[in-house]
């Protein structure tokens, strides 16, 4: 039973703050889907009741941002594994994200998308993807990868992936809808008036932002009010939360909801970060992984923390930190690394 230090309050649901991210379950690298399902419902047998998923968690299969067939894949996979399992589905949280799209890197004899007869008015060409205005793409690729994201956060963009990520989902209301990431071709209050927007048409209940830095927590706070309840931004021991985002969450009494929270899933990551996390861990007779989770819920009574799992063992050993008691003595000497890191 998760220890009432590691539950909290997040969109109206009272509930453990270890959840799950579903990433690694819908794009490369993903297993097959009835491991994935079985996954999921590991999670939810051991305790997670908040699962995190997004619109562009899907695999491109041809250059450009992916074909039809694969769009919706991880909003769907969460859907049909809730459906299937038989727990208190009333009592999970599902939150998705808005505003991205995956990636696969154009060969160079591919022509951009352009405007042609051929392209929808919604903004979309033949094959169901996304333009950007003038057929321009902004990739976020890993050095070495074919993969990349791609912000599209344009207000009509949003808010229709948003009614589609609701289909997808088979729900009426979205509990909770981030905005995937600031996009350098739209102005941020743009960004934040489509949450609003589909606040105020009832299609979510609560809206939360990502990938920012705190005046953009101000912007975001001061045009939705109270119905902002989460920022979810990077934080583990290799990338400490440089801009101190958690602290301006803590005086605004907002949720702090850490993604990547072993180090990242796709990208590297400076494993020497994890050292004493591998001491600790041999003290406890645990993954270092574990440590890790115990150590991040210590640092904020409102921090979630939302690691991705491809098995079944992966998410239980995961779930299992919110058992774990750190000494006070392996706390301070933790934090006094990460710190140290962080400067």
């Amino acid at each position: 039973m998760t220890t009432a230090r590691n539950m909290s309050e997040l969109a109206g649901f009272a509930i453990p703050r270890l959840g799950m991210g579903t990433m690694a379950l819908a794009i490369e690298g993903r297993p097959d889907r009835d491991t994935a399902i079985r996954t999921i419902h590991a999670g939810l047998d051991a305790g997670v009741r908040y699962l995190d998923t997004a619109w562009s968690y899907y695999l491109p299969s041809e250059p450009g941002t992916g074909t039809a067939k694969d769009l919706g894949y991880g909003e769907k996979m969460v859907r049909d594994a809730l459906a299937s399992w038989d727990g208190p589905r009333d009592e999970v949280l599902i939150a998705t994200k808005t505003g991205y799209r995956r990636t696969m890197e154009v060969p160079a004899f591919v022509a951009p998308v352009s405007d042609s007869p051929e392209s929808d008015t919604q903004g979309r060409d033949s094959e169901g993807c996304s333009r950007r205005p003038g057929g321009e793409r902004q990739h976020l690729q890993a050095a070495g990868s074919q993969y990349g994201w791609m912000a599209d956060s344009r207000p009509e963009t949003m808010i229709r992936d948003a009614k589609e990520s609701a289909l997808h989902l088979g729900v009426d209301t979205l509990d909770l809808l981030y905005s995937h990431g600031p996009d350098p071709e739209v102005a941020y209050e743009d960004q934040v008036g489509a949450l609003k927007q589909l606040l105020d048409e009832g299609v979510i209940r609560y809206a939360g932002i990502s990938r920012v830095d705190n005046a953009q927590i101000d912007t975001a706070r001061e045009m939705l009010g109270d119905k902002l309840v989460a920022v979810q931004n990077q934080f583990s021991p290799s990338h400490p939360d440089p801009e101190h985002t958690m602290e301006h969450c803590a005086e605004l009494g907002l949720a702090f909801v850490c993604w990547s929270p072993l180090g990242g899933f796709l990208d590297a990551f400076d494993q020497r970060a994890y050292d004493p996390f591998r001491t600790v861990a041999g003290n406890h007779g645990c993954s270092y992984q574990r440590v890790v989770l115990a150590w991040e819920l210590s640092r904020y009574e409102r921090l979630f923390t939302i690691p991705s799992a491809r098995n079944p063992q992966e998410i239980n050993d995961s779930f299992a930190a919110t058992e774990l008691t750190l000494t006070q003595d392996e706390l301070a000497m933790l934090n006094a690394s990460v710190d140290a890191r962080r400067g």
